[in-house]
């Protein structure tokens, strides 16, 4: 009874810490809460058996100097289970300040069977069911929305800011679920900007590694919708992520995430056990070649990290027997398919046929690169399936379906300039960390407007990257076997089948055209002005100095947006010049469209132009070259 009084006392009284310093883990802002609505059997022994919870939690913190506590409440038939988690940087007197401070913001929730309540230095929940302990995303009331809190300040030079935060929260997404208690603290210098900006991130205690690299990438998407402003906060039932360029943790207490990233402890314990280890370690080696030959006869049960096996039956029933009102779309490597899983998610499945030898070890492998891959603008790869010739992809849902739709399908004229622009952008994002911040280079191929999906907010994702690669080597586009599609294909590429990113550059060039002018880069219309292909009826309004004449008709813009366009169209010029070592590259891009610059210092080039009724490429005056295309799109 005693605790309990003191514990009351606490409660009216205004939470804070005992100690003052610089530090911004001091002002511990609330981020979110919620209060479930679900009904309870006795409202009055609901309420007894959560203050008992709360109770035993801050005993637990205070007594045993804990930073995490679990506690239940089982009495009456109203059970209540809780947990709360502090970040690891606070003393046990900061973790029970905030402790404190949710414990009287949740007790203003006076029905409902749950709740839940972040603040930057801690996170606290109570349920009626004991399963969110191992699987934060179990829930029974409530739709577990991710709680965003931004700071008010922008940093003194948003483009610097931008890049250097956006790279140090990429790595601490890669970073937290390889360490061994998911956690990481880290500095970083901002160059130019004259800032340290310092990063934490924490999943959930008891949860596997899977579900909090998922809700790290989500965290990670998030907290770039913050920048350039200077701070951030993320909660998810699974993680907790926090950026700032003011200190809220001690120098001392950060994560080597270099290391981490590189598969190396920083823990000078763990290596230390790790040299009286060697037997154990030679035990385990053996046990992994044991269970790797096992696995190649296994392979339908085989799981890639980031992405699940799906029994083939499954995304069968899924899909409705693969049936005709499922369809999303057609292309040359198969179809794809809307489809609604056990658990009620909505996802596309991508069928592909694929029957040259040796198609099942390239889809694995393939697969098990791109699960790997993770970004904000790149299509989601959730799962795959093999059966027989059959390959599958289970990928994220686009609601809005591709960009062409809304360019010169059913949706054409609805996106306004901003809108096209965050396409243009994101698309440009996208492709620089296929090419540069991915440890593999990955060249896409085939970048084209019908391969840009669009998300419920217009943001664009990349899909079919790394997927040309299962293309059967006797069904190509061009004799020089690339895997392209007409009006998109690099001229070197398509002539002498010379790969490299800027093949992926010349085609990002194409398709902003497209955006810009909601015109297909193959039309032609003989009785209007489009008597020349999109790119060369481009360049010659350029040389006119008349270039903003391609923008779509159905734009309404200021002369502020007019200005902003024509330099854009001169970056898409920039893209498609030849040869490609002239072309910039996508990191450039990025950077040239943050900032509003177009050339700079770098002249343009008449660029390679393809025509395609012919089916010859034309290079500057010179005699066209016959080269064999087909207009099929894959």
């Amino acid at each position: 009874m005693a605790v309990l009084v003191v514990f009351l006392v606490l409660l009216l009284t205004k939470p804070g810490f005992s100690q003052s310093n610089n530090r911004d883990s001091d002002a511990n802002d609330l981020i979110g809460m919620f209060c479930g609505r679900n009904a309870v059997i006795s409202q009055t022994n609901f309420d007894k058996n959560r203050n008992s919870t709360f109770n035993e939690l801050r005993v637990q913190l205070l007594n045993q100097r804990l930073l995490y506590a679990r506690a239940q409440a089982l009495s009456a038939g109203d059970s209540v289970f809780a947990a709360v988690q502090c970040r690891n940087y606070l003393s046990t007197d900061q973790c029970m300040a905030c402790f404190d401070a949710s414990v009287s913001k949740l007790l203003n929730c006076t029905s409902g069977n749950g709740a839940y309540i972040s603040f930057d230095n801690c996170s606290v929940r109570y349920e009626d069911f004991v399963d969110f302990y191992n699987n934060p995303y179990v829930m029974e009331d409530g739709n577990g929305t991710p709680l965003l809190s931004c700071g008010n300040q922008s940093a003194s030079q948003p483009t610097i800011f931008n890049q250097g935060v956006d790279g140090f929260l990429s790595d601490i997404r890669d970073a937290t679920p390889k360490t061994s208690n998911f956690y990481v603290a880290s500095t970083r210098q901002i160059t130019s900007d004259n800032a340290t900006v310092y990063v934490t991130a924490q999943c959930a205690q008891g949860i596997n590694q899977g579900i909090c690299q998922t809700c790290m990438n989500t965290a990670y998407d998030k907290l770039n919708d913050c920048l350039p402003n200077t701070k951030g906060s993320f909660f998810d039932m699974g993680c907790f992520a926090r950026y700032s360029d003011t200190p809220f943790f001690n120098v001392n207490q950060t994560t080597d995430v270099t290391n981490v990233l590189k598969g190396h402890s920083s823990k000078v314990p763990i290596i230390a056990a790790a040299v009286g280890g060697v037997v154990l370690i030679c035990l385990i080696l053996l046990s992994w070649l044991l269970y790797r030959s096992w696995k190649k006869s296994k392979k339908n049960e085989q799981e890639f990290e980031g992405a699940v096996h799906y029994n083939y039956k499954e995304l069968q029933e899924a899909t409705n027997n693969f049936s005709e009102e499922n369809i999303l779309g057609r292309g040359g490597f198969g179809e794809v398919f809307k489809a609604v899983l056990d658990d009620n998610n909505v996802v596309a499945v991508k069928k592909l046929l694929v029957q040259h030898a040796g198609a099942k070890e390239e889809f694995e492998n393939e697969v098990k690169l791109i699960s790997n891959v993770h970004h904000r603008n790149l299509l989601r790869l959730l799962g795959w399936s093999i059966e027989e010739s059959y390959l599958l992809l289970v990928l994220e849902y686009m609601p809005n379906g591709s960009l062409d739709r809304f360019l010169w399908g059913t949706k054409r004229g609805t996106l306004n300039w901003n809108q096209r622009y965050e396409i243009i952008f994101g698309i440009a994002r996208g492709l620089a960390h296929l090419h540069e911040e991915f440890h593999v280079k990955i060249v896409h191929r085939d970048i084209k407007s019908s391969n840009i999906l669009l998300n419920d907010d217009f943001k664009p994702k990349i899909a079919d990257f790394g997927l040309a690669r299962f293309q059967p080597e006797d069904q190509t586009h061009v004799s020089t076997k690339f895997a392209g599609t007409l009006g998109y294909t690099a001229p070197e590429y398509a002539l002498h089948g010379v790969l490299s990113e800027k093949v992926d550059t010349y085609s990002f060039g194409i398709v902003i055209l497209e955006i810009i002018s909601g015109r297909k880069s193959t039309e032609v219309k003989s009785d209007s002005e489009y008597t020349d292909y999109l790119l060369e009826n481009t360049w010659k309004l350029y040389e006119k100095k008349t270039h903003i004449k391609v923008i779509d008709e159905t734009l309404n813009l200021n002369r502020y947006e007019e200005e902003h366009v024509a330099k854009i169209i001169e970056i898409a010029l920039l893209c498609t010049q030849s040869p490609a070592s002239i072309r910039p590259t996508m990191p450039e891009v990025v950077l040239m469209l943050q900032e509003g610059q177009s050339l700079g210092k770098r002249q343009l080039t008449r660029p390679t132009f393809v025509n395609n009724k012919d089916r010859r490429i034309y290079i500057g005056s010179s005699r066209p070259k016959d080269i064999q295309l087909s207009n099929k799109e894959p």
